[in-house]
């Protein structure tokens, strides 16, 4: 059983690791409150898409957090000046937080409902708080992936999470790197975790028709290097050390752009750049314009701020699709993985000069591609692998429980 709240949002990763897992057990029943943005891939897999919610108490749960969403977002609003006070600005986030407790329940409930034995009920993006609330809440114990803490807690929800601690005990959670369960270890010392990448490898790597097609819908030239700069230019992300870089170059290249949401200021000042040719495409995209993207590039450039531990989708985008890499080295877990695989460079995060040289050196001769078993450089999983992970997993979970 496969929960996943956000698959009515296209883009990213989380998508397609559900529709692999979905399609490494067929018949999977994959729970999506809010719809699926793109349901084709659940289809293909014979996976039964159920959403909204079944039964009064998930309904209600379901309910409850549209509510609760809504607030936040009227309170997101309001409190958006810095004028107001820290607390009060902070204060729709925790309603956030609540809300995205009662929609896991609202979930669990159903899972509940519907199958009575599951082989495994999985939260694929869950809350980075109230874990125990959630477990109590739907009354089912789960496994639950914590991508990464966007909003601490303030003490109205830890007060909440302390008086649902008991349910801790009915969720494993699974955290993308070693360096996110470190985050989580302190303030959640009674839940048990492991570290377990969260992207998968679904064997659909890029192949040379793919690539000569790319190259021509995107106007790129036999012999020209290109390069794919993909997803949203969130905080994390060091867009302002590529700025620099590009204007550096002393080849031409080419720059394939995609995501949500970007800096259309920077991105007028590149299509002006003497060595550059840059080509945009609108984000969100779905899978199929993704690999298009990666199919035109020689290589991925990820450049992140340094100490960033959390997983990089994009860096097991490249390894999944068979795509070079250039990513910097903002972390030591991950440099440690890539720094002897001949298909990735790294440079120093935060450098503009050496990425341009790394730019540069790309355009005077391509990077061997990653392998069909790259993945496991990156410690990533094939479908298969992490479906019966899952499910030993979970096994062990309610047996403890009886």
């Amino acid at each position: 059983m496969l929960i996943e709240p956000y698959a009515h949002h296209l883009g990213g990763h989380h998508p397609r690791t559900l529709a692999a897992l979905a399609a490494a057990r067929p018949g999977a029943l994959v729970i999506a409150p809010h719809g699926a943005a793109d349901p084709g891939p659940l289809r293909r897999a014979g996976a039964r898409l159920v959403t909204g919610a079944r039964g009064p108490a998930a309904a209600l749960l379901l309910t409850a957090a549209q509510w609760a969403n809504a607030v936040s977002a009227a309170g997101r609003k309001a409190f958006a000046s810095r004028r107001w006070p820290r607390a009060v600005r902070r204060a729709p986030h925790q309603v956030t937080l609540l809300a995205r407790c009662l929609t896991e329940g609202a979930c669990l409930r159903t899972a509940r409902r519907l199958v009575r034995e599951p082989a495994a009920v999985v939260v694929l993006s869950a809350s980075e708080a109230l874990h125990g609330a959630a477990a109590l809440l739907g009354g089912q114990p789960h496994l639950r992936f914590i991508h990464e803490a966007v909003t601490t807690e303030d003490a109205p929800v830890r007060l909440l999470g302390r008086f649902a601690r008991r349910g801790e005990r009915r969720v494993v959670a699974l955290y993308p790197t070693a360096a996110v369960r470190e985050q989580f270890a302190g303030a959640f010392p009674g839940l048990g975790g492991v570290a377990r990448a969260f992207a998968v490898d679904d064997g659909h790597r890029l192949t040379d028709a793919e690539r000569d097609g790319a190259r021509t819908a995107f106007g790129i030239p036999d012999g020209a290097r290109a390069v794919s700069l993909v997803g949203g230019w969130w905080p994390y992300k060091d867009i302002a050390t590529i700025d620099a870089a590009l204007t550096r170059l002393s080849r031409p290249l080419h720059l394939v752009v995609t995501g949500t949401p970007l800096d259309e200021e920077v991105l007028a000042r590149w299509h002006q750049l003497p060595q550059l040719r840059l080509h945009t495409v609108p984000g969100p995209v779905g899978e199929q314009v993704l690999r298009l993207v990666y199919a035109a590039a020689d290589a991925a450039l990820v450049a992140r701020r340094p100490g960033v531990g959390k997983e990089s989708g994009l860096v097991m985008d490249t390894v999944r699709l068979g795509v070079p890499l250039l990513v910097s080295d903002h972390d030591p877990a991950l440099t440690a993985r890539l720094t002897a695989e001949p298909w990735a460079r790294l440079f120093p995060a935060g450098d503009p000069g050496a990425l341009a040289l790394v730019l540069d050196a790309l355009a005077a001769g391509p990077l061997p591609r990653p392998g069909p078993g790259a993945g496991a450089a990156v410690g990533m999983a094939t479908a298969a692998e992490q479906a019966a992970f899952l499910t030993t997993t979970y096994t062990r979970l309610t047996e403890e429980l009886r």
